[in-house]
């Protein structure tokens, strides 16, 4: 119980401040974490945050296109009983470019010891997590497709298994990136459809 309620303090101690990468043709804002006592667990994930930033700037082709300009920015998706989910987009514009392109990646950390969790690890082990997570999306866009008159460019077959996610304090928010089926699409599917295959000892579990 007071290992526990260490673990608790330095987490509510736990504050995300933005920083910013500033070049010529680059301006990107991205997140650190401040006010931890256990720096080797700081800077795992800060440095862990910076590496998923630059994957998205080395994905925009910033160094290898001269004429390309490059800007970034964050959302803090969930900060919360020790999780901290972030989803970071990165937009590159071309000099006549009829529009930009926006990369988008994602990380959820255990702040406590610096786990990164993948999508397997919200769910019980062979809940077969993706199938039902692929009704759901489906189905989903089944009905914008419908609502908006939205066609899709391909026919949706399955997540991935490192399927790109992000956590907020009622949702799984599963993404995908530009024109993959629609523009941009975003699924949050809301923690009670999926509760009867949640890990306890998982990230969604923390929360409660």
């Amino acid at each position: 119980m007071e290992q526990q309620q260490v673990m608790e303090t330095e987490a509510r101690k736990t504050k995300i401040v933005t920083r910013r990468l500033e070049k010529p043709r680059l301006d990107v804002q991205y997140p650190q974490v401040v006010g931890m006592g256990n720096r080797l667990v700081k800077r795992k994930i800060n440095h862990s945050i910076l590496d998923a930033v630059y994957g998205l700037i080395q994905r925009q082709g910033y160094v290898g296109h001269p004429e390309k300009t490059v800007t970034g920015s964050y959302q803090i998706k969930l900060h919360k009983n020790g999780v901290l989910s972030l989803l970071y987009a990165s937009s590159g514009y071309a000099q006549g470019a009829a529009h930009g392109i926006v990369y988008r990646s994602s990380q959820t950390f255990h702040l406590d010891d610096a786990t990164e969790y993948k999508l397997a690890d919200l769910f019980k082990p062979g809940s077969f997590y993706i199938a039902r997570l692929n009704v759901i999306i489906k189905q989903e866009l089944k009905e914008r497709e419908k609502e908006q008159d939205l066609p899709l460019l391909k026919e949706f077959s399955t997540i991935a298994a490192d399927q790109p996610f992000y956590l907020t304090e009622r949702a799984i928010g599963v993404y995908f990136q530009l024109e993959e089926y629609t523009p941009y699409a975003v699924f949050e599917v809301p923690y009670v459809e999926v509760f009867d295959i949640l890990n306890s000892d998982g990230p969604v579990g923390l929360m409660t």
